[in-house]
């Protein structure tokens, strides 16, 4: 098991993939926070914008844009979850069966 193991984290493969997983982690992390800190932003410091009433009803711009914040962050983690299911599952699957030849 440990010669696997050591295989594994000696092969060029696996670094590129952990740096590629990283990256693309991070990026869907920073995305996801700038939506909600841009949301708390607007409320600290554009309360007016957010106040103003959609149609003739008592709905506030803040309430779709606060959904819509929610929304979106949901859409993120399901593209994240989709390819680590799919692309980051058969990455790590093939460099372990390259390792246990």
């Amino acid at each position: 098991m440990q010669d696997v193991l050591d295989r594994i984290t000696k092969n060029p493969k696996f670094h590129e993939f952990i740096a590629m997983r990283n990256r693309y982690s991070i990026i869907m992390a920073i995305v996801s926070a700038a939506a909600y800190y841009g949301f708390i932003l607007l409320v600290a410091f554009d309360k007016e914008l957010l106040s103003q009433k959609i149609g003739a009803g008592v709905t506030t711009l803040g309430v779709p844009l606060g959904v819509g914040v929610i929304v979106f962050t949901i859409i993120l983690t399901w593209i994240y979850v989709r390819r680590a299911n799919t692309e980051f599952d058969a990455t790590n699957e093939a460099i372990i069966k390259e390792a246990q030849k």
